[in-house]
């Protein structure tokens, strides 16, 4: 990413993450197509519980954030081998990380779906998938953090295949385990559940095999798998503003489903489906932001930070594009696309008000994603995770309570403020004006060019390839 024409650079390093990242949002749709087989309290309880197990996940954000920064800004160094002391400390940090969260998770689980509203069968259903997820927290860990090794050396083929691997098994299992072809039970939420321990487990399996054999840009060596504090502070200090915005985002749809559970079933399922057909356009957007942080990353590595603004401003435009035409067919055939997870009426007609409120804005939402992918592949991890702030927590979560609920509001002063109570409409309104807004911000932001200076060049004893690789030979700690 550092010398040629930047377009078809780009184009390489991102069309295998784009593909993965579908393929991503393929084994979630395919979650929720087959338990749509089963009925709309199964869709409402898998809607319900993608935001709160996102929310676990996404403390994988900021690791992967950090290690995609140190990375690439090595590779593009010509530092490999401090590259590869990256990588493994990201695989000793995310396996600890994955336990404690995940025995979290389970020991809080009741707790947790009592807190989102869940009731009735819907709680029965929410309860039976997230455990099986909260199980696969730690292998999902991992997997992330191999994608993102390999994404910051530049390999995006090979993560892409992990992808596909995880995807292709999760969709081959949902039927069986979901609805009970063949010899297995029907388990109907918890077959989902279990659909994606098992894919997890393979795929995290191949992603350390590839890791170890190396060749792809980066390799996982046994011995550094020792915990290594500097290493471990570097990545903890780039990656909790990235934590605290995975957070900051996940909480947030936590908080918008539960804003729309107390409008019903065929409100929460139509909100599960839209979300779903919005997660194809974030993937998209979200592979081209990972891409552009690499770009990012390995030209500030190569000290040539105006090639890296090129490439930012060329991926956010190609994507805003592309955005822009998926919108638009969708806003052709909005009741098909609903249909294809629910036929029942009342959810394909919210659904479907969902998507003609949504779906315009779509491009914005892809532009801001690719931004804040520039800033995390430049170290900015904080200025990411501020712009996630905003978009949700002050463009978009008091916007949706004014809008959507009555409320009046009394203030010392004497007045009172009462909200308009438009219903779940208010709702999806609040998506679309956080995202136009955020994005306003977020070209702005990039526009200051505060984000040019990298991460890499105060590394403590930081010794040239030749001196690390004779002080390796004589059987010595580089670090002492």
């Amino acid at each position: 990413m550092t010398t040629g024409a930047i377009s078809p650079k780009l184009l390489h390093l991102a069309w295998p993450l784009v593909l993965g990242n579908l393929l991503q949002t393929v084994y979630n749709l395919a979650d929720m197509f087959w338990v749509g087989r089963v009925g709309r309290e199964s869709v409402a309880a898998v809607a319900l519980m993608f935001p709160l197990s996102w929310m676990f996940v996404s403390t994988s954000i900021g690791i992967t954030a950090a290690t995609i920064a140190l990375v690439s800004q090595h590779v593009g160094a010509g530092d490999e081998r401090r590259a590869d002391r990256v990588v493994a400390q990201t695989v000793l940090l995310t396996l600890v990380v994955g336990l404690v969260l995940a025995a979290l998770g389970w020991t809080f689980r009741v707790d947790l779906l009592s807190l989102m509203g869940a009731d009735g069968r819907v709680f029965i259903e929410a309860l039976a998938y997230i455990e099986i997820i909260f199980l696969a927290l730690p292998l999902t860990f991992l997997f992330f953090a191999f994608r993102a090794s390999l994404q910051g050396a530049g390999d995006t083929r090979t993560a892409m295949w992990l992808v596909l691997l995880s995807a292709g098994v999760n969709v081959v299992l949902d039927p069986f385990l979901i609805l009970g072809w063949g010899p297995f039970p029907a388990m109907g939420t918890r077959g989902a559940g279990w659909a994606t321990f098992v894919s997890r487990g393979l795929a995290t399996a191949a992603g350390i095999g590839i890791l170890l054999r190396g060749g792809f840009g980066v390799k996982l060596h046994a011995g550094d798998l020792r915990p290594d504090p500097r290493i471990l502070r570097k990545l903890i200090d780039i990656g909790y503003p990235g934590t605290l915005d995975g957070w900051a985002r996940s909480f947030a749809a936590v908080v918008m489903a539960a804003f729309v559970t107390p409008f019903g079933d065929a409100a929460i399922a139509a909100y599960g489906v839209g979300v779903r057909l919005m997660s194809v356009t974030w993937s998209v957007a979200g592979a081209v932001g990972q891409a552009t942080a690499t770009g990012v990353g390995q030209n500030l590595g190569a000290e040539t930070p105006d090639r890296a603004g090129r490439v930012t401003w060329v991926a956010t435009g190609s994507t805003m594009a592309l955005l822009g035409v998926a919108a638009g067919i969708c806003l052709l055939v909005p009741e098909l696309l609903i249909r294809v997870f629910l036929d029942d009426p009342a959810t394909v007609s919210e659904g479907v008000t969902f998507l003609y409120i949504i779906a315009p804005f779509w491009a914005f939402f892809g532009g801001t994603m690719v931004i804040q992918g520039a800033f995390r592949g430049a170290g900015q991890t904080k200025v990411a995770m501020a712009l996630s702030l905003l978009s949700r927590w002050v463009f978009r979560v008091p916007v949706a309570i004014v809008l959507a609920f009555s409320l009046a509001i009394a203030f010392p002063t004497g007045h009172t403020f009462e909200t308009l109570g438009i219903g779940v409409e208010g709702i999806w309104i609040a998506f679309s004006v956080g995202g136009f807004l955020s994005f306003l911000v977020a070209v702005a932001w990039f526009r200051l060019g505060r984000w040019q200076e990298g991460v890499i060049e105060d590394d403590e004893g930081r010794a040239s390839l030749a001196e690390e690789t004779a002080v390796e030979d004589s059987g010595l700690d580089v670090d002492d």
